[in-house]
């Protein structure tokens, strides 16, 4: 029942794989860019159907087998493990053949920002940072902060962060909306655990003509670029703050060296915030019709808990707890990640068979 969508989707696999080698094509960045961005999107599904072709064509063999009484034995044994595993790559490829977010192979800009629980959650935002940070070196991907306001303690009272790497977009996804830590802070002698709660948000980074901005709506100002010991100081006004006039969105950014590169940017972190902007009005309206998925969700939603002495960080959208806070605060997120990518694909899967 696949087959023929498959062919079609391995015929516009192996064009994608000739115009990718074509001159013209790596002289045009944007289009090599998107070419591979769909070429990249598309390896799973491929992997995925030469699997299934080879499987069918052992079962094919198999039952042959069967018609010959010195195979039969064989031949069973054979189709005993083959049919099951048919099975298993058909629904394998529902899932893959779902439309996919067109996002999910983009970087992204990720943002961490101190809620309720002052000095506690900002502390707490820099252990998010450290897993963020910790996760991406894992992957193999690059990390560059762009933005930050860092307490004397060392917290991160709000701090932005550049992640790019395959794939970014679509394992850090599922991390925005609010995280809550339960612990006994530093600075409480008395031993109370203490609930504190620090938001992240994520965000793909879009290209300049996905959103348009027009340069009359923006003002733009420049700072002497500073931070809590000293760190960045500046003697010229490198420091690069955006605003933009319609929505009143700002944007800053302070870490790069000279004013164009800070500028350079800001302007990228805007666009994926007018993105977000907009997405997040969509769904919005769209609300009722989200409720059963695990998605992006909306930035006011809990959605997880690290629970210090007990040793255990719990999803809430899918009521997945794992006991091994530690080694997840140090980047092992693999485990919660995979879990949240499998319910909004079994949940999406549903509603597409309704």
């Amino acid at each position: 029942m696949y087959l023929e969508k498959l062919e079609d989707l391995a015929a516009r696999y192996a064009e994608l794989e000739m115009r990718l080698s074509q001159p013209e094509t790596v002289a045009d960045m944007d289009l090599f860019r998107r070419l591979m961005r769909e070429h990249a999107g598309m390896a799973d599904i491929m992997a995925a159907y030469q699997e299934y072709k080879q499987t069918l064509e052992n079962i094919a063999q198999a039952k042959e087998m069967l018609e010959d009484a010195e195979m039969r034995d064989i031949a069973k044994e054979e189709l005993a493990q083959l049919e099951p595993k048919q099975a298993e790559l058909e629904k394998k490829i529902q899932i893959l053949l779902l439309p996919k977010d067109p996002n999910d192979e983009r970087d992204v800009i990720l943002e961490i920002r101190a809620g309720a629980g002052g000095d506690e959650a900002a502390l707490f935002g820099a252990e998010l940072l450290k897993m963020y940070t910790h996760y991406a070196e894992n992957r193999g991907w690059q990390v560059q902060e762009l933005d930050s306001n860092i307490t004397e303690l060392g917290g991160v009272k709000e701090l932005s962060l550049q992640v790019k790497g395959q794939g970014a977009y679509s394992r850090l996804k599922y991390e925005s909306g609010v995280h809550r830590v339960q612990r006994v802070p530093e600075t409480e002698a008395g031993g109370r655990i203490h609930t504190s709660t620090t938001t992240v948000a994520v965000m793909p980074e879009v290209d300049e003509v996905e959103v348009e901005i027009n340069p009359n709506d923006l003002r733009i100002d420049t700072y002497r670029a500073g931070g809590a010991g000293g760190q960045h100081v500046n003697r010229t006004d490198s420091a690069v703050r955006i605003t933009h006039l319609p929505t009143g969105i700002v944007v800053q950014c302070q870490n790069e060296r000279s004013q164009i590169q800070n500028r350079e940017q800001a302007m990228r972190m805007l666009r994926s915030k007018l993105w977000d902007a907009a997405v997040q009005a969509q769904n919005a309206q769209t609300s009722q019709n989200r409720r059963s998925q695990v998605g992006t969700g909306d930035r006011s939603e809990r959605i997880r808990t690290y629970n210090y002495p007990q040793g255990r960080v719990t999803d809430h959208r899918i009521g997945l707890t794992l006991y091994k806070l530690p080694q997840f605060l140090q980047g092992d997120m693999d485990e919660m990640l995979d879990a949240l990518t499998l319910a909004d694909q079994t949940s999406r899967l549903e509603q597409e068979m309704r």
